[in-house]
């Protein structure tokens, strides 16, 4: 009972100070807090318990020079560039690349840690404290789902980098569809639709876009889905196959450039004004691209020559088999040698203007069974469809994503239809005037 007088008792002496505190704007009341040291963990380490340096790799740096500067003894950092080659290569840092060091909290302030940022999400830690320990580790990142869509006015980097988007979507939509789409002729009022995956580390800053989960483009009229899924899980193959499950690649790319502009088809019966007009066979298909631009190798094979030659300028040819092979002319410089086996899309060379040409671009030439066709009107041969096994499931899993690609809705740019029924309005809203 004394104990809940004590409490009135104290709650009375509030209320009868309250008028007195009001007036006394002076006096102001000090409450003493305990205080609490945050904790400032980063890369699995407090960096409250070390004197921390944050920097990049700048030219003429080293890995040694680093840990010399920060009085590390030269046996010990002999010892980590001899023993940890599989995980830390010291002769692979880059420039630009940030780094952390962590020293002791000392006169000395020698440094304990080493943090190499191998990307936004890897990186790699050389703990010298006591016995050395070298390891690789991943930042916690968030996964956001992310849904777009476009309408081809111009191109489609630009339907998509207008919508302020990673401008590696572009890239990743236009290899799911490199096989079956020219992106060099693409048609006004072309469409698309993607649901991929976005990285982010401590929920806010960016760390870049996943592979596409799922698309839909609609080309020329005709409607492409495309769906990832893992044809091999022995070889962890993952392919694009659309909904009926045939795989969207082909043993050739369609183009030997990514955003080239068909400049000229393949043509037996061309007639050049400069040669009076007289058949000129054009054997090649050629595409406009910016000087420096990367070539890519259309399918697996040997490079069988790359060298320079009269009109051809630089160039490098490859045999893919006993049935076809590419060549590639006017190289600024090629990248391959003879002999080499480079894979569908490696980088060959670089678009340029050597040999007879008017203007940047690459003449690319393919030959089936030792005769110069037409790669555009080719029916090139699918590469391995999905294996009867897998087709049940296959279809269960797409299911849901379809319908999510046909429930995404366009950005508000007017469609054919839409324009032809505004002119319309326009015309009769003018006559009835």
């Amino acid at each position: 009972m004394q104990k809940y007088w004590g409490i009135i008792l104290a709650l009375t002496v509030l209320a009868s100070c309250k008028d007195e505190v009001e007036q006394k704007n002076d006096i102001v009341q000090e409450i003493s807090v305990p205080k609490v040291d945050i904790v400032n963990e980063q890369f699995g380490f407090n960096l409250n318990e070390f004197n921390v340096q944050l920097d990049t790799i700048k030219y003429g740096d080293s890995f040694g020079e680093l840990m010399m500067q920060n009085k590390v003894a030269y046996p010990k950092i002999a010892a980590i560039s001899a023993n940890y080659r599989d995980t830390f290569d010291v002769r692979k840092i880059r420039v630009g690349k940030p780094y952390v060091i962590l020293k002791s909290k000392d006169t000395i302030a020698q440094a304990q840690i080493f943090i190499y940022e191998n990307d936004p999400i890897n990186y790699t830690v050389i703990d010298m404290r006591d016995s050395v320990k070298v390891y690789t580790d991943k930042r916690k990142v968030k996964y956001v789902r992310r849904e777009v869509s476009g309408i081809i006015e111009t191109s489609l980097s630009e339907a998509i980098l207008d919508q302020g988007i990673d401008y590696n979507v572009t890239h990743n939509l236009a290899n799911v569809y490199a096989w079956t789409i020219d992106f060099s002729r693409l048609q006004k009022k072309d469409k698309f639709k993607v649901i991929y995956n976005e990285k982010y580390i401590n929920d806010s800053i960016y760390a870049g876009a996943e592979p596409i989960e799922a698309a839909f483009f609609e080309h020329n009229g005709k409607p492409i889905y495309a769906f990832a899924y893992e044809n091999d899980s022995l070889k962890s193959i993952v392919d694009y196959f659309d909904e009926d499950a045939n795989n969207l690649r082909r043993t050739f790319l369609r183009m030997p450039v990514e955003y080239g502009r068909l400049s000229s088809r393949y043509n037996l019966k061309r007639r050049i004004k400069h040669y009076g007009f007289k058949i000129r066979p054009h054997k090649g298909t050629d595409y406009a691209a910016p000087i420096g631009t990367p070539i890519m190798a259309t399918a697996d094979g040997t490079v069988v020559e790359s060298t320079r030659r009269g009109g051809n300028g630089k160039y490098v040819k490859i045999r893919h088999n006993g049935t076809y092979a590419t060549q590639y002319l006017h190289m600024k410089a090629q990248k391959v040698k003879k002999g080499e086996f480079v894979r569908q899309g490696d980088v060959i060379g670089w678009i340029g203007m050597t040999g007879s040409t008017a203007g940047p671009h690459v003449c690319y030439r393919f030959w089936k069974n030792g005769k110069q066709v037409d790669p555009l009107r080719e029916e090139l041969p699918q590469a391995e469809p999905l294996h009867e096994t897998l087709r049940e499931e296959y279809f269960a899993y797409i299911s849901p994503l379809k319908e999510q690609l046909d429930c995404i809705i366009y950005p508000k740019v007017l469609l054919e239809e839409e324009e032809d029924l505004l002119t319309l309005n326009q015309e009769d809203g003018i006559k009835q005037n």
